[in-house]
């Protein structure tokens, strides 16, 4: 490879990360060693590149810097997708189409026009994975609460059939095998509580914001749960 391309491709895996990454895990990522990691980092910065961070602690591209697109390999392109197919198997027509909508515009987007490749891709989301049911009405207005943290009212149906009234602040929905998850700090409970949406008889935001941050009570649930931050 080219000492071009190396750069390039250690920029595009830069901006894959939200938080600085160490020389150590970008050489792991990219095969090469840290010392050379470390010398196309100064040359980047020589060459203008708005690279943030320092040895020992991390690296990471300033918020906002836009870099032109590369070529997908062949595995990514299946990912993203074998990715938007099975988005589109979850009963939220507004992410399906936002799915559909995605692989367009990076299509559209690469050097080369990619269509093909993707039509051509042979990995298949079966349809009876998450077949759409009367519940998935309920995915949007929660996915949609989460995204605004506005405080949810529902009503819902425990396993054992006794019904009840929550004011949640929804943090998190989980698309799990046959059934989504959505996690919520509950009023009435005063704790984190899991919502199957398939329980959920009715669904309505109130338009007020819940008073706490989504990224404050996702990081102290995930600490409850023994749950990994993503990267």
């Amino acid at each position: 490879m080219s000492r071009t391309g190396r750069l390039f491709l250690l920029m595009d895996a830069m901006r894959g990360y939200r938080r600085p990454v160490t020389a150590a895990r970008l050489a792991e990522q990219l095969g090469v060693s840290e010392r050379t990691i470390y010398r196309d980092i100064q040359t980047l910065c020589g060459l203008g590149a708005p690279l943030e961070g320092e040895a020992g602690v991390g690296y990471m591209l300033k918020a906002g810097f836009f870099l032109p697109p590369l070529m997908f390999g062949t595995d990514e392109l299946e990912a993203l997708v074998l990715g938007a197919r099975w988005v589109r198997r979850q009963g939220d027509e507004a992410l399906a189409r936002a799915a559909t909508s995605a692989l367009a515009k990076i299509a559209a987007a690469t050097p080369k026009d990619l269509r093909d490749d993707m039509a051509e891709t042979s990995l298949w989301v079966p349809l009876g994975v998450c077949q759409p049911d009367a519940s998935d009405a309920f995915v949007r207005p929660v996915r949609e609460a989460i995204r605004y943290q506005h405080r949810l009212r529902i009503q819902y149906q425990d396993e054992h059939g006794a019904q009840s009234e929550r004011h949640v602040w929804p943090f998190a929905l989980a698309f799990l095998e046959g059934k989504r998850l959505l996690a919520a700090w509950c009023e009435l409970r005063q704790a984190f509580r899991h919502f199957r949406i398939d329980r959920i008889a009715a669904a309505e935001s109130t338009g007020e914001r819940y008073p706490a941050r989504r990224h404050d009570l996702l990081k102290t649930w995930r600490a409850e749960q023994g749950l990994r931050e993503d990267s």
